[in-house]
């Protein structure tokens, strides 16, 4: 269904540029992340999304999607007045306004969990929840890398590496009563967030497989290690989070998680393709405009250089996804007011046709627009806003 006729004919006759959603494909991906999820709860991770009606669609699918995790304080302030609840910050803040915004909502009932992970994060949210007469659910988040002879595998996220600083964290917390844990999170983005399948990387993927291995055993007993911790202290957690795309086969495997979270798998983003373990459907992409060809098989489009966050390289670029075999120029790449795109298959395109790129990650592709078009079955069926068509900048 897919196809760039497919595409084409859904779309003749729209404005470029522009994203969309195809929602048949996201139903799919949807299916397949329950599936992937096994019996664990499944937290959305709102950055990945950044689109309130999607957010809720996806809510609506099934009783397993429970919770959103947010990405500032603000934006969950965002999400709780749009109607949405149980809402984890998955980043520490410090400002007093945003703090002070998410004391709001709690009055008001809201479930919204701040995140911790250094004693200095409590003392400032117990000195705020003082002032602001409330008590603040908090989540502590614990550092998931793992460390080799040379070499960090992993993100630098966390201070609590371990059961002993956890420990620590906690008797601050117990002498902090405008406060209280109710969550653990461990997100382990060498495994969720790096490809193991990258074409034409035979002995690196080889290597990535092996270090992952290594690494699921060791973090898995960590997260165990510091929930029993707690737990026979006989704090009751809500929730023990963990994962993220790329690492639901292991995460799900771990007693003690309760729920995973799961963002980029919905749109399925281009750094996902390169997975042992699980294929999602692209669901979500954008349309540039060819606007000349200066030489045969050189289709040069109007903008589509936009990049996605992260260590500066070819694989943050986004990638030309139809007609199938496009590809981007190696001396320009996807620019900021035009990208070349070299063609030789059997497509005609011409002045005025598409060209349908993929972001490289799932988050930032809303940040360049203000609505997405919603594809089913062969015809555009609705337009809603982004973040940013919402008026909304969080980071």
């Amino acid at each position: 269904m897919s196809s760039y006729q497919y595409y084409r004919r859904v779309f003749e006759g729209q404005r470029m540029p522009f994203a969309f959603v195809d929602l048949d494909l996201l139903q799919q991906n949807i299916v397949q992340i329950q599936k992937r999820s096994g019996k664990k709860l499944i937290r959305i991770a709102s950055k990945s999304i950044r689109c309130v009606h999607l957010i809720k669609k996806i809510l609506a699918t099934h009783s397993q999607f429970q919770g959103i995790m947010a990405f500032t304080p603000l934006e969950a302030v965002f999400l709780s007045q749009q109607g949405l609840d149980d809402l984890l910050v998955g980043y520490p803040s410090w400002h007093e306004t945003p703090i002070a915004a998410v004391c709001q909502e709690l009055k008001q009932g809201k479930q919204i969990v701040l995140m911790v992970d250094l004693a200095e994060h409590i003392q400032r949210l117990q000195e705020l929840g003082k002032k602001y007469d409330v008590v603040i659910p908090i989540c502590i988040d614990i550092d998931m890398s793992s460390e080799y002879p040379g070499l960090h595998f992993g993100v630098h996220r966390s201070s609590i590496t371990g059961k002993k600083k956890a420990r620590k964290l906690l008797k601050v917390i117990e002498q902090s009563p405008f406060v209280r844990l109710v969550g653990v999170m461990g997100y382990e983005a060498q495994i969720a967030g790096v490809g193991d399948n990258v074409p034409k990387a035979f002995v690196m993927n080889n290597i990535i497989k092996q270090l992952k291995k290594r690494s699921v055993v060791e973090i898995a007993e960590r997260r165990a290690a510091i929930v029993d911790m707690i737990q026979k202290k006989g704090i009751e957690l809500d929730f023990v989070n963990g994962g993220g795309t790329g690492s639901l086969e292991t995460t799900t495997e771990e007693d003690a998680v309760t729920e995973v979270t799961v963002g980029s798998a919905f749109y399925a983003s281009g750094l996902f393709d390169y997975y042992s373990s699980f294929k999602h459907q692209a669901a979500a992409a954008y349309a540039i405009e060819i606007a000349r060809q200066p030489k045969e098989h050189i289709y040069t489009c109007s903008g589509g250089g936009y990049i996605a966050s992260g260590s500066a390289g070819k694989d943050k670029a986004p990638s030309p996804y139809l007609p199938k075999g496009s590809q981007l120029t190696n001396n320009e790449g996807a620019g900021e007011v035009q990208t070349p795109i070299v063609y030789k298959g059997k497509e005609q395109l011409s002045l005025g046709d598409p060209i349908f790129m993929r972001h490289s990650k799932a988050g930032e592709l809303c940040e360049r627009f203000n609505e997405l078009l919603l594809v089913s079955k062969g015809a555009i069926v609705n337009k809603v806003p982004t973040y940013r068509g919402q008026g909304q900048c969080f980071l």
